[in-house]
């Protein structure tokens, strides 16, 4: 049957599937959304913490940096108390991704051939297949191999591509298949290209992420145009946007990129105005306010926040709750696309979070009532 809207279809390149601890990666997975905890690791208690805090916005799986003796030794408290798998980031040592694999991480992200001899590749292959951790394979354009960097002169989509096929030939060497793979760049034409290239080639899950993207605006921007332009052409399993930033904050907006092109639903998913001087009540502040006090409401749902009469009333048609600003105070709230009710303004703030608690509550409710699964349990994530 064809699609109602056949333009907002989006083709999933068609992977083959691995599991992250209990959370499937690839195939017809929902997209997976990573961060990265920035606590020293060694600091179980601090980095539990952080991790708890990136679960509440909803990670999926999580990445913790492994060092140090003292930073592996700390990962059987960490694994032990997270709800979403670790993946423990390796970069030189071998030995601590072996220390690592021991210690219960889900995955391990390395470069095989930053790692060592042959033999040493071998050693966390059979530690890797021992506990059942998958791979990441992690190839950035900062760190290209020397020869490569001579060969094509400078970081390009084909110097990334043949990094990646040359790490993944060690593992299949090995008989190693449970990887996934990464070719970051922090130019966005440089990764999406790479990403296309590298799709074409192989049929792992792809993680997807713009490296080093900046701050908190500039970085979600920058993430959005590369990460989106990808997933859009149907091309990503899972995905990490790195910004300079809170890592529960790079979990937010993952789920924005995700939300925005229909493939997750997590959230209040906010239609809002950009203001003007129609606007009957502070649209900015309004939204700022809602934003900050509902991101405990964990069930899709569709808030719109308009200013004036103008779109107001078209946008509400299409949202669960939507409030539209009014004269000399009064604003008009619609329920399910339909006038409802007005509410004064020094009330409105209250009156709309109770009203999206209280549909939440429904909502969920009513998942419950036909028995599919709720938000949190695993191995399936959200969305």
């Amino acid at each position: 049957m064809s699609a109602i809207r056949p333009w907002r279809t989006i083709e999933r390149r068609k992977s083959r599937q691995i599991m992250v601890g209990k959370v499937p990666v690839g195939g017809d997975a929902p997209i997976t959304v990573q961060t990265m905890t920035n606590t020293p690791t060694e600091d179980a208690a601090a980095t539990i913490d952080q991790i708890r805090r990136c679960e509440d916005a909803g990670a999926d799986i999580i990445r913790v940096s492994c060092p140090t003796e003292e930073a592996t030794a700390a990962m059987p408290a960490i694994v032990r108390a997270a709800n979403i798998p670790i993946v423990a980031d390796i970069h030189f040592h071998y030995k601590r991704a072996l220390e690592a694999a021991d210690a219960g991480a889900a995955c391990l992200r390395i470069n095989p051939g930053n790692i060592g001899s042959d033999a040493r590749v071998a050693e966390v292959v059979r530690a890797a297949k021992a506990n059942g951790c998958a791979i990441r394979i992690g190839v950035n354009a900062g760190s290209l191999e020397k020869d490569l960097l001579e060969k094509y002169g400078e970081p390009c989509p084909e110097a990334l591509v043949e990094s990646a096929l040359d790490h993944i030939k060690l593992l299949q060497d090995h008989d190693f298949h449970d990887y996934k793979v990464a070719v970051k760049a922090s130019d966005v034409f440089l990764a999406v290209s790479a990403y296309m290239g590298l799709a074409e080639a192989v049929d792992c899950p792809l993680h997807l992420g713009i490296t080093e993207a900046g701050g908190l605006i500039g970085g979600t921007v920058k993430s959005s145009i590369g990460i989106g332009n990808l997933l859009w052409a149907g091309i990503g399993d899972t995905i990490r946007v790195s910004l300079s930033a809170e890592p529960e904050d790079e979990v937010r907006v993952g789920f924005e990129i995700l939300k925005a092109l229909g493939l997750r639903t997590r959230g209040v998913r906010v239609v809002s105005c950009p203001s003007c001087a129609r606007q009957g009540f502070d649209v900015i502040r309004t939204v700022q306010a809602l934003e900050e006090r509902l991101q405990h409401i964990k069930t899709p749902l569709s808030l719109s926040v308009l200013g004036c009469v103008v779109n107001g009333p078209g946008e509400a048609r299409e949202t669960d709750i939507g409030i539209t600003g009014g004269g000399k105070g009064k604003h008009m709230v619609y329920l399910s696309g339909m006038t409802d009710h007005h509410v004064a303004d020094a009330d409105m703030l209250d009156h709309i979070v109770r009203l999206v608690e209280e549909k939440a509550a429904e909502i969920q409710a009513g998942m419950t009532d036909a028995g599919e699964a709720d938000e949190a349990p695993a191995p399936q994530p959200a969305g």
